[in-house]
């Protein structure tokens, strides 16, 4: 049975050619940690999560630093619980890159985003945007639903594929203390 072109992209970026993808990074460090990007580069990725190719749509690079969640123990006291050296992971990279996105272009909604490499210092992530304001957008039985004003923001009030993933809300049983909220589930459990 013959594959579609899509198939061939997943697959090769299953395995991708790292000397390419190493040169690539080169240039995305050197850069600035957002870019607009004209063509998205995983297109196989960006079309199941949503983009085409028409006004409206924008793809933006991001670059996160890697590590650096350990906070620094304190300098001073002698309570032994607090000299403990604590690691705040509540959100995941996915997350933040798409809040610096959504909060560098104001005017544009995060619709979803992919990872498209990694080194020892950063994430890169591509992120898919789309304008509530082109007729493109409001005309589409896709997309129309992203002009409506209790979709507005969606990125910062957790929202987006990535944000409910990090928030918990994908495991769906009964004893689960995340829904409505982790906050909700710890004052009923009281």
């Amino acid at each position: 049975m013959a594959k579609g072109m899509y198939h061939y992209i997943k697959e090769a970026w299953r395995n991708p050619d790292k000397e390419t993808l190493r040169n690539r990074m080169v240039d995305w460090r050197k850069s600035n940690s957002i870019v607009k990007v004209d063509k998205p580069l995983r297109l196989d990725r960006a079309r199941a999560l949503g983009y085409k190719d028409k006004k409206g749509v924008v793809v933006v690079r991001v670059r996160i630093s890697r590590g650096g969640r350990r906070g620094t123990p304190t300098k001073k006291g002698r309570r032994s619980k607090r000299q403990t050296n604590k690691k705040v992971v509540k959100m995941n990279y996915k997350w933040i890159a798409e809040q610096r996105v959504g909060k560098k272009f104001t005017n544009l909604e995060v619709l979803n985003s992919y990872q498209i490499g990694k080194d020892g210092l950063h994430y890169f992530y591509e992120v898919i945007l789309l304008d509530p304001a082109k007729k493109e957008i409001a005309n589409s039985k896709d997309t129309k639903w992203i002009t409506n004003p209790a979709n507005r923001k969606r990125v910062h009030r957790g929202l987006t594929s990535a944000a409910k993933k990090s928030r918990g809300l994908r495991n769906k049983h009964p004893t689960s203390k995340v829904r409505p909220s982790v906050r909700a589930g710890l004052r009923r459990g009281k």
